[in-house]
């Protein structure tokens, strides 16, 4: 029989753990070709909003109440599992990231339930190793890396003997710029055994694109950040977006998954916005605008355009230069102590 260890949780956090987890956006893969030993590897931004945020106390058994409340309690066997834990816990769900909207739910939320139980039980647990064990960073490393730094980030991929993508560029977003978000509520990325299916069917890359998208990224994307110049973020961001898009085109219904959300970003494009795409698989969609009140005039427009009861949702959100947040002491009654 297996050990388990005395699972007393320290005092100062026996009340429980809260983690504040934020939606990352995918903005595309640098190298899916492979050839020269490293494959994927890819960019994103960390959001204020949407977010995950969980609270996580000592119970008997394994329970979770809120949206994702199936996967969040998977998420916390698998750990006291690991742990040798003698106890169990309550996973209380206060928010969520929609799921299979290609803003990071899954990866959000896994991380959110080991950092609060490694938090609870006193363990110290290196990011990497919470993500391995919950199977998350199987080809991108945006999501791990929005969790511990917040940010614009580059992740460098995998090679043989990766654990999770390394982020190998961090930096912070120009605070002025604003992020359009466009949601489809009919439809949903695509997500498990199909994307598995999806990686699998996909047509060569050629090493060429390959070589200009990583030109791209380190020549001016990353630049164009540390000079503010939105003007070339986006277009580069936006040539991007076309290239990987068109090769998950067969998978995915074209070089956006959703028709409607196209259509808004094209619209967009009209409207003099570059800087626009899909994050990860979709359906949800974006825009980089210059300042809160074009992004706010936008919206505006946007929702008289597609009506308030169609499929469609918006909202402008800001970058966070920022990762998760863990506050220990309140449990299920509030929160007392802040610790980052």
């Amino acid at each position: 029989m297996e050990h388990k260890y005395d699972a007393a949780v320290p005092a100062a956090v026996a009340e429980g753990v809260t983690v504040e987890a934020p939606a990352r956006l995918h903005m595309g893969f640098l190298d899916l070709n492979g050839g020269i030993g490293r494959r994927f590897g890819s960019l994103g931004l960390t959001l204020e909003e949407p977010r995950t945020r969980i609270t996580v106390w000592p119970t008997q058994a394994v329970s979770a109440h809120g949206p994702s409340c199936v996967r969040a309690a998977g998420c916390a066997r698998t750990v006291l599992r690991n742990l040798r834990a003698g106890s169990g816990v309550h996973v209380e769900i206060e928010e969520a990231i929609p799921e299979h909207a290609g803003l990071g739910a899954g990866t959000q939320l896994s991380l959110a339930v080991g950092t609060a139980l490694a938090r609870l039980f006193g363990v110290e647990r290196d990011l990497a190793e919470t993500a391995s064990m919950l199977e998350r960073g199987a080809r991108s490393g945006i999501g791990i890396g929005a969790f511990g730094q917040g940010g614009f980030l580059v992740d460098g991929g995998r090679g043989p003997d990766t654990r999770v993508p390394p982020i190998i560029s961090r930096m912070a977003f120009p605070a002025h710029w604003r992020v359009l978000l466009i949601f489809d509520q009919r439809s949903k990325g695509v997500h498990g055994n199909a994307e598995k299916a999806a990686f699998r069917n996909l047509p060569p890359f050629p090493a060429e694109q390959a070589a200009h998208l990583c030109r791209l990224a380190l020549m001016r994307v990353l630049p164009a950040l540390a000079e503010s110049n939105l003007d070339d973020f986006g277009r580069a961001i936006a040539e991007i977006q076309q290239i990987v898009g068109d090769h998950f085109a067969a998978a995915q219904g074209g070089r956006f998954a959703s028709p409607d959300v196209a259509a808004v970003l094209e619209w967009l494009r009209a409207q003099g916005i570059v800087g626009v795409g899909q994050s990860s698989w979709g359906p949800t969609g974006f825009a980089v605008i210059e300042s809160e009140i074009e992004a706010q005039r936008l919206l505006r427009a946007a929702r008289t355009r597609w009506g308030a009861n169609g499929p469609l949702r918006f909202k402008v959100c800001r970058a966070r230069n920022r990762g998760s947040e863990v506050r220990v002491g309140g449990g299920p009654s509030g929160l007392d102590r802040t610790r980052n």
